[in-house]
């Protein structure tokens, strides 16, 4: 059997014992399907562990940088209590009304608001007005990730969990010389993480459904 056949089916596993069947989340994915919407959203199991990451740290307010069909976003506000918030951010309208009309329907739509724009312009408008945030989850274009965690530093309470997905790109973040600016984004991200006092992290490599990738994880001091 082809090693990412077994990943994928030790992710089934562990999905079917551990994840119970959940109409409302499949009905997410297949509406994002139908929309079109790139089948880019974390696994089940990783949804699982935002939800319980959430969980853990006792989050109030959450930031979610990337959006897409709102899955991530509705694993995050199951965690929160009743008063809790999840300000997810989209660069694309069509897509943030598909999230829009999950999170509706996942009876979520107090808990989470959907913010329709570029991040870079959307992330000042929290520095005097909004909350500072206990848990961030940094999804979106990887170029900018150096910028993301730039904010993410100005924007989280002392002690805020920051979690940042897609950072191994199959490898090739080892890779130096690569030509992908996805890639690229990524080592700077890491040599920022790297070089700031502010905060302490670590990367852990992941296979399953999503294939070969990994999180970095980071608490902000």
């Amino acid at each position: 059997m082809a090693i990412n056949n077994v990943w994928h089916d030790v992710d089934e596993y562990f999905i079917e014992k551990l994840i119970p069947f959940d109409e409302t989340m499949e009905n997410v994915l297949q509406a994002n399907k139908n929309a079109d919407i790139p089948e880019i959203d974390v696994s089940p199991t990783q949804g699982k562990l935002l939800y319980l990451l959430a969980k853990i740290k006792g989050a109030q307010n959450v930031l979610e940088i990337g959006t897409l069909g709102g899955y991530s976003s509705i694993w995050l506000a199951r965690a929160l209590p009743e008063s809790g918030k999840v300000y997810t951010l989209e660069i694309d309208p069509a897509y943030a009304e598909v999230a829009k009309q999950n999170i509706l329907k996942a009876g979520c739509s107090s808990k989470v608001e959907v913010l329709v724009g570029n991040a870079l312009d959307s992330l000042p408008t929290f520095k005097n007005s909004g909350p500072l945030f206990d848990l961030i989850f940094i999804d979106a274009d990887k170029p900018n990730n150096p910028q993301y965690l730039k904010w993410a530093l100005e924007l989280a309470n002392s002690g805020a969990l920051i979690i940042a997905d897609n950072v191994v790109r199959n490898g090739e973040v080892i890779d130096n010389k690569s030509k992908d600016e996805r890639v690229q984004g990524v080592r700077q991200f890491m040599d920022l993480l790297e070089q700031e006092s502010r905060i302490e992290s670590t990367a852990i490599q992941t296979v399953g459904i999503k294939g070969y990738d990994g999180l970095v994880l980071a608490i902000v001091k």
